[in-house]
C-alpha cells in the first residue's frame, strides 16, 4: 500500500489536528475482525443517511433565508443543511457531555 507524505495534509481544525497527531504516531492498529466491523460501520451509515421523520419547524423569515443562502454556498438542499446543522449539534454536545 502506498503510503502518504505524512505532511500530505494540512488539518483545519483541532479534531483533524489530533487524528492527523494519531495518524504520524503510527497509533492505529488493523482490528482482528474486519468483516464484523465493516458490516457495523454500513449498519450505521445506513442509519445515519436514513431520513425517516418529517418535522415541521417554524423559524423566523431571517433565519430561514440565511439558511437559504447557506445552503447555495455549501451546494446543498436547505432541508438537508438543516438535518446536518442539528446533527452536528447533537454530536458535539454527546462528546462535551462524555467528556
Amino acid at each position: 500500500m502506498k503510503r502518504f507524505s505524512k505532511k500530505a495534509f494540512n488539518p483545519m481544525d483541532q479534531e483533524e489536528k489530533d487524528l492527523m497527531n494519531s495518524i504520524e504516531n503510527e497509533d492505529w492498529h488493523p482490528v482482528e475482525n474486519l468483516d464484523e466491523e465493516k458490516d457495523k460501520a454500513v449498519h450505521a451509515a445506513r442509519n445515519t443517511l436514513k431520513n425517516d421523520k418529517r418535522v415541521a419547524l417554524r423559524l423566523s423569515q431571517r433565519d430561514f433565508h440565511q439558511i437559504q443562502l447557506r445552503a447555495i454556498e455549501e451546494g446543498i438542499p436547505y432541508q438537508t443543511l438543516i438535518a446536518s446543522v442539528v446533527h452536528k449539534y447533537l454530536n458535539t454536545a454527546q462528546v462535551k457531555r462524555n467528556s
